[in-house]
């Protein structure tokens, strides 16, 4: 056998586990997401954090939010902000200010608490990565590469509990080096919430400041 034939052999064998590995990966991604749609709503507690030793940046936080669809009510660093479908209401006690703005989840790469469970759908090399244990959890790690070369992320780890498959935590590597990583720390579902639970009550802050951006 030439050594032409078996490099390409070779190569045959690689490109096929490769394309085998893409797959088991987006059918892995795909029963998360089934998993999600079934939910009528989700409430998560979290750890956040974000560093980059070359801008000597290293921040971490707690927080929690409750999805419903693409609505949303975020609690992060002392700030609380809504999504009622139109509009985002940034909240902040310490300022007594609010912030209004529209916002559209259709045009923006910003990776809102709504597009957690959403955005690995489409714009990503799928690729089977490692396992872990993590304290009785077996995680499996799908890695995800933009296919947008101008996308600024160079690669998300996205760990999901085989046995749930519900998502763990999110890796996510910027080229320029910036590490942002978020760890589901309980993750409850269908919860009794009000039907104005993602609705702003303008009445409730008497004293504050609204700045309306739009």
């Amino acid at each position: 056998m030439s050594s032409i034939f078996k490099a390409f052999l070779a190569c045959l064998v690689f490109v096929t586990a490769t394309a085998q590995n893409s797959q088991k990966a987006k059918s892995l991604l795909n029963q998360v997401t089934a998993k999600i749609k079934g939910y009528d709503n989700i409430e998560l507690d979290f750890k956040y954090s974000v560093s980059n030793p070359s801008q000597n940046l290293n921040q971490e936080s707690k927080g929690n939010v409750t999805l419903k669809d693409n609505l949303y009510v975020l609690n992060i660093m002392g700030i609380t902000r809504i999504y009622d479908g139109k509009k985002v209401y940034n909240i902040v006690p310490e300022d007594e200010e609010i912030t209004i703005s529209s916002f559209d989840e259709q045009n923006t790469d910003e990776l809102t608490p709504a597009k957690m469970f959403t955005f690995f759908n489409s714009g990503y090399q799928y690729m089977w990565d490692i396992t872990q244990n993590i304290r009785g959890r077996k995680i499996q790690y799908i890695k995800l590469k933009p296919l947008d070369a101008k996308n600024t992320t160079k690669e998300v780890l996205l760990g999901i509990d085989i046995q749930t498959k519900h998502i763990y935590n999110l890796i996510k590597t910027d080229k320029d080096g910036t590490k942002t990583t978020f760890t589901i720390n309980s993750f409850k579902a269908n919860q009794p919430l009000s039907k104005n639970h993602f609705t702003f009550t303008e009445s409730k802050y008497p004293n504050y400041y609204i700045n309306r951006l739009d």
